[in-house]
């Protein structure tokens, strides 16, 4: 009998023209308004914003100039080692004596620079054109250093002058002590070879390191200097670590990359 009530009364006013309409409830028209002032924000964001991107790349330490390796002009016999590594030597100087079948002979150093590594030992046997040593080019212990960085090179047309640079030195502890602080002094188009970096570099297993996965481009990094540091350079942190940085040191380089806008990346 209640069901029948009910159904009648649903004949009566099929339309419910009596009750009141209700559009929205409050907390829909707030949920509207959020959405309606976020895409107003995130359109006026992709017009005059912009997004900073950064491309992360093996790097090392050096004094910007390279290295060479020496290489004896003779086969024969090392009697004496005469340099020791790390030292500083001018062009000319004497590193190796080596007794051949005509008399003794000295391996001597192209040019003037510090000896990274030697690669000879008293008694050892070489051939001519062996390498002995590598050295670096740099006329003072005291020249600036610098990094390079070696970024893919899909990223190189990306980089841009004078680009802020973040290098974490692998010596140096980074939650202590921060990272390097530095800028793009150079960008050098050309894609690199194994063999023109271990040239570059004076050792061949850093070319093959730097270029497991693609020839890179090499981006020469100017170190920001501080007289406020042991190291003589400006670091995320206050001090930096309490001792100077050596050349041939690896790191990995963080470099900020050209400015894009958003717009560009939200549209098809």
């Amino acid at each position: 009998m209640q069901f029948r009530q009910q159904a009648l009364a649903k004949l009566q006013s099929p339309e419910e023209l009596d009750l009141p309409v209700r559009f929205a409830r409050p907390q829909g028209w707030l949920v509207l308004s959020v959405t309606v002032v976020a895409m107003a924000a995130a359109s006026v964001w992709a017009v005059t914003g912009s997004v900073t991107s950064t491309v992360s790349a093996p790097a090392i330490i050096t004094h910007g100039q390279g290295s060479y390796l020496l290489q004896s002009p003779v086969a024969g016999q090392v009697t004496a080692v005469l340099a020791e590594q790390g030292q500083q030597l001018p062009a000319d100087s004497p590193v190796l004596k080596v007794r051949t079948a005509k008399g003794e002979a000295v391996v001597r150093t192209l040019a003037a620079g510090r000896v990274s590594a030697l690669a000879a030992t008293v008694g050892q046997i070489i051939q001519t054109g062996a390498n002995v040593a590598a050295v670096e080019k740099v006329a003072h212990t005291g020249d600036p250093l610098y990094a390079t960085v070696y970024v893919p090179a899909e990223n190189a047309a990306s980089v841009p002058d004078d680009a802020a640079v973040d290098l974490t030195v692998q010596s140096v502890p980074t939650q202590e002590y921060g990272v390097l602080r530095g800028h793009v002094k150079s960008v050098d188009r050309s894609a690199q070879s194994p063999q023109t970096i271990a040239a570059f570099l004076g050792d061949s297993q850093l070319g093959e390191q730097f270029t497991k996965k693609g020839r890179p481009v090499a981006v020469t990094v100017r170190l920001d200097k501080s007289s406020a540091t042991k190291s003589g350079y400006r670091w995320s942190s206050a001090d930096g670590p309490p001792y100077r940085l050596t050349s041939m040191t690896l790191a990995s380089g963080s470099i900020r990359l050209a400015d894009q806008r958003p717009v560009d990346w939200l549209l098809p």
